[in-house]
């Protein structure tokens, strides 16, 4: 799974960022501008060659049909008719094959990079940001971008040579036709500009919808079994149904914004060209052009008037992908991580002493969720961290490996302040067990070597599954390490994938261990076999664990209390149990709890 991937460095787009929005599309085609040039430059021969076999087509009229030459000349033409035709189609292939090169490309780089600052964004933008609005915008709004550069900008290339071309053609034909072919013009321009307005504001209406729509839809799939649990499949359908709903108006009002433009647009160029071609024809009664000029305009007077309504389409269309550009942009903006930054960096791995000096932390201003921390912890202790929930404790063990930073105060690992190390550095010497392990959709080995390099001899494997009491679990699959798990690991018991993740913090080896009540969905048996195990491998890590059962925690080295953010009890068991308190309170109800319990299976053993 450790495969070695392209790297993109910190804003390697950040001129595109920063630019104005149509600059910024251009810059966006860096590396495909040429491919875009010969799009162009293909297109134009075509539009040429296509405007050639009108011309043709009249000089056969006057100089051949109505002069009677039916000799060389006749075949002539006709080979000129084929190649132009033959001309015509291969240009244009190659102009939408360059085309399509130059969308498929830029969105395929955008692609990839768009995904790479997500993962380099710090972990409080994830926290603030829902998981369906992001995977809009990597997957929609790249897409629209997509189709902006396949159509809309290489067509308003092809649309301003088609028009220049056939209008260049007409004028040298008859001023006075091409001067009067081009009247519609700024009528067409002035609606494609209001209903590019109009259209803007529809469509983020409408992609803001389809985000909030597929998180309604993430969230629910994510979570299918607790929907199944407390049997909600009703309330879950009636609140997609209300975002599809919304979603289906947002759509109507924007497809009709498209489909006003339609007819009005036809209006006017059907009048142009009807008034072109009645002007023409008496003309052409009255002698002031001849027959076959009169055919070379009907044929070319449509490529005037018909592109200029599509440039109004493009135009319209066009706010799609613009919108969906700065939706992009918005994420793109967004400050990365600085993994490297940093002044110290060990050659080895560290100690694992650990210093809170006066830590103060807050996620919002004046709000602050842990107060003055102060504490120290010797390298290979174990520290527990015990309280209500909302109490700080998992705030605290984030800021190790400066998922955030403190607010005020410090901490220290080894004598150095945390910030001086470099993240990635620093995350390296962490390992997590998170109270809700996240398993990937691959086999259990591929799991459990997520962390590591995924060469790793099967005899190590083999040996973090064994700390972690889920070896022989996995040797009585069918395929054992190599059994694929499903989404999130759900084809695992709760206890399975909690075991399959401390294997892969343990495969890790790190210096400092965090363990998030990672205890708490195992049974009895299985928990006093993982505690055996880290109980062994602690001897040389610094543990930080997060419980709420005390008989988790009775042979920590310091057990802190935690209410409201601060530190109101500290030590070992026994002396936490010699002071009247919260912790002494804890422990009087749990084990009231755990001698009745036993006093009830007793009861019914007998």
């Amino acid at each position: 799974m450790n495969k070695k991937t392209k790297s993109y460095p910190e804003y390697d787009l950040q001129e595109t960022v920063s630019s104005k929005l149509l600059v910024g599309l251009w810059k966006l085609m860096k590396g495909y501008q040429w491919q875009y040039f010969g799009a162009t430059l293909t297109l134009g021969i075509s539009a040429a060659a296509r405007t050639g076999i009108y011309l043709l087509l009249g000089f056969y009229v006057d100089d051949v049909l109505k002069k009677g030459k039916f000799d060389s000349t006749l075949i002539l033409v006709a080979l000129a008719f084929l190649g132009l035709i033959l001309l015509q189609a291969l240009f244009s292939f190659l102009s939408r094959w360059l085309a399509a090169l130059t969308a498929e490309g830029t969105a395929q780089r955008l692609r990839d990079y768009l995904f790479d600052h997500i993962q380099r964004l710090p972990y409080a933008y994830h926290a603030e940001t829902q998981t369906g609005d992001l995977l809009e915008r990597a997957t929609s709004d790249v897409d629209a971008i997509r189709r902006f550069f396949a159509d809309q900008a290489i067509g308003v290339s092809r649309i301003a040579l088609i028009f220049a071309i056939n209008l260049t053609a007409i004028i040298k034909l008859d001023l006075h036709l091409g001067l009067m072919s081009i009247i519609i013009i700024p009528f067409i321009l002035a609606v494609s500009v209001i209903f590019f307005k109009r259209v803007s504001k529809a469509y983020e209406a409408y992609q803001e919808q389809e985000a909030k729509l597929s998180t309604t839809l993430q969230e629910n799939l994510s979570c299918v079994r607790v929907v199944k649990a407390f049997a909600r499949q009703s309330y879950e359908i009636y609140k997609f149904e209300q975002d599809n709903w919304e979603k289906f108006l947002r759509g109507k009002k924007l497809i009709m914004m498209h489909s006003l433009f339609w007819p009005i647009s036809d209006i006017f160029c059907a009048a142009q060209q009807l008034t072109g071609l009645f002007i023409g024809a008496t003309m052409a009664i009255q002698g002031d052009i001849t027959i076959g000029t009169y055919i070379t305009y009907a044929g070319l007077i449509g490529w005037i008037i018909w592109p200029i309504r599509n440039l109004g389409r493009l135009i319209v269309q066009a706010s799609t992908g613009m919108i969906s550009f700065k939706r992009v942009v918005a994420i793109l903006k967004q400050k990365r991580e600085p993994l490297s930054e940093g002044d110290y960096r060990p050659a080895g791995p560290v100690e694992g002493n650990v210093s809170f000096e006066n830590v103060s932390f807050e996620y919002e201003k004046d709000n602050p969720v842990l107060e003055n921390v102060s504490f120290n912890c010797k390298a290979g202790n174990v520290v527990a961290l015990l309280g209500s929930t909302g109490s700080g404790k998992t705030s605290l063990v984030n800021l190790l490996p400066r998922f955030y930073d403190v607010t005020d105060g410090q901490i220290l690992l080894d004598g150095v302040e945390l910030r001086r190390y470099p993240r990635d550095y620093l995350r390296s010497q962490i390992g997590i067990v998170e109270q809700e392990p996240f398993l990937f959709s691959c086999t259990i080995k591929e799991n459990i070597t997520y962390g590591v390099s995924d060469t790793l001899p099967d005899e190590e494997i083999e040996q973090a599954a064994r700390f972690a009491a889920i070896h022989d679990v996995i040797m009585g699959f069918p395929k054992a390490y190599d059994t694929l798990v499903g989404e999130r690991g759900v084809t695992l018991s709760g206890g399975q994938k909690q075991r399959v993740a401390i294997a892969r913090a343990l495969l890790m080896n790190p210096k400092i261990l965090i363990l998030d009540d990672s205890t708490s969905s195992v049974d009895m048996e299985t928990e006093a076999l993982i505690r055996r195990a880290l109980n062994h491998l602690m001897k040389e890590r610094t543990t930080f664990i997060i419980a709420h059962r005390i008989q988790s925690i009775m042979n920590a080295d310091l057990i802190l209390v935690f209410d409201k953010g601060h530190i109101v009890q500290s030590g070992s068991h026994e002396e936490l149990l010699q002071v009247p308190g919260m912790y002494r309170e804890i422990f009087d109800i749990q084990t009231r709890i755990d001698v009745a319990l036993e006093k009830e299976i007793a009861s019914v053993n007998l």
